[in-house]
């Protein structure tokens, strides 16, 4: 009897102290950059840490940058846990950067109606130099041949991604031997995947045994969300032109702190996100010389021709700022947007600050010259008025009639704390 409860306390113990199968699931549903390579990174390596089974990644994006999607690749091929990248859901795609990434993995998967490819590398403007152009093609397929190869893919078919900018439906990639399953959901893809033996990018194999695995989310942490959106290029101008505009106001408002302080955060958040970005040096010059066309138009008047170069070279810059594919890049609407925004706003605001310039050089007594007083008390012959909420003493001018208390007189003289007035013209 005591040697059948040993086994049984003996099974409980096992049964208790088997680790139950893991896999950890990161979620990549946006632009590719650096935020996204350090969160794969930490995704992998609290992977390792846990001796997770497997790492599921959920990917759908447009695109992004090379520099972070090699980086992303390198992590994936050197993960010592198998990476499985599943594109969903329906109506998902691994465009561009993505279709690199999906190509890399351990296990490629793509729900029912989902498409990855078009994986051409596009720089600004309308054509490239052929020479340019056939080195970047080179280095993209070389890039993806060296992925595809050891995975026994179709690299033919995936370089025609790169060449031809050419996107696959799940069933096409499947028969072209792109991908490895088409399945619909996680629960039917891990009934898919268990016993399945899988060659590594290093030419190890290791079996999955995940019928019964637990899938713990890997969510992004608060600083990599933020990050992340300050990451859009089109959030990044708008808190640089506002911080700008907002600094503007406090050197002509001092005093105010509010807006000083605020403008200040807003332009060091801007900088801190588009440090995130690949920049074109060139459009921040082209930048700083519109602020300073418009600038030059109220010092220089030229009937609106400088504050008009300078918003058009101010909405160009903000075009070609970010030297990345187009989901980095400015938006057209967020570029003239925020140039016309920013180039008649600060005009107006470089008009009214010099126009209150002009106003505080003006002296005391000439800005009392012309403006109108209340009479206090009777002309004898001095007598008293109320201006600007102030008595004044008061003296008739020689030519001017008598006024009486209550009536409004104009400001002719000042002689020193003596002011000359007289009656106001009649209206007609």
């Amino acid at each position: 009897m005591g040697g059948i409860a040993q086994c049984l306390l003996a099974f409980l113990l096992l049964t208790t102290t088997l680790p139950a199968q893991t896999i950890l699931k990161l979620t990549l549903h946006d632009t590719v950059q650096p935020i996204s390579a350090a969160y794969l990174q930490r995704g992998l390596n609290a992977a390792a840490t846990q001796h997770a089974d497997a790492v599921l990644i959920s990917l759908g994006t447009p695109g992004g940058l090379l520099t972070s999607t090699r980086e992303m690749v390198s992590a994936i091929e050197r993960s010592p846990v198998p990476v499985i990248i599943f594109i969903e859901p329906t109506g998902a795609r691994a465009g561009s950067a993505g279709f690199f990434l999906l190509e890399a993995a351990d296990l490629a998967v793509m729900a029912p109606g989902t498409n990855a490819g078009a994986a051409h590398p596009i720089i600004e403007g309308a054509t490239m130099d052929p020479v340019l152009k056939k080195k970047i093609e080179e280095d993209a397929t070389a890039f993806l041949r060296s992925i595809t190869i050891p995975r026994h893919r179709d690299s033919t078919a995936a370089t025609d991604a790169v060449l031809n900018a050419k996107s696959y439906t799940a069933d096409e990639a499947l028969k072209l031997h792109l991908i490895d399953l088409i399945t619909p959901d996680e629960t039917t893809l891990l009934a898919q995947l268990d016993n399945r033996t899988l060659t590594r990018f290093n030419a190890t194999t290791t079996t999955l045994h995940l019928s019964s695995a637990h899938i713990q989310a890997f969510p992004p942490s608060l600083r990599e969300r933020l990050l992340t959106r300050l990451a859009d290029p089109d959030i990044a101008v708008l808190l640089l032109i506002l911080g700008v505009l907002l600094v503007y106001i406090e050197f002509n408002v001092p005093g105010t702190v509010v807006p000083g302080a605020v403008g200040t955060l807003s332009i060091l958040l801007s900088l801190f996100a588009l440090n995130l970005l690949p920049i074109r040096h060139t459009s921040v010059l082209l930048l700083i010389a519109a602020a300073l066309l418009i600038l030059f138009e109220v010092k220089f008047p030229s009937h609106g021709l400088l504050a008009l170069t300078g918003t058009i070279a101010l909405i160009f810059g903000l075009l070609t700022l970010v030297d990345g594919p187009p989901e980095l890049r400015v938006h057209t609407s967020t570029a003239v947007a925020v140039g016309l925004t920013f180039g008649i706003t600060t005009f107006v605001l470089a008009w009214i600050g010099l126009k209150a310039r002009r106003n505080k050089a003006l002296s005391p007594a000439d800005a009392l010259l012309s403006q109108i007083a209340l009479v206090r008390s009777a002309f004898e012959p001095i007598g008293q008025v109320e201006l600007r909420g102030e008595l004044w003493q008061a003296i008739l001018a020689t030519d001017s009639p008598l006024l009486a208390v209550g009536e409004m007189a104009v400001v002719d003289q000042v002689n020193g704390l003596t002011l000359t007035v007289r009656a106001q013209p009649s209206k007609v």
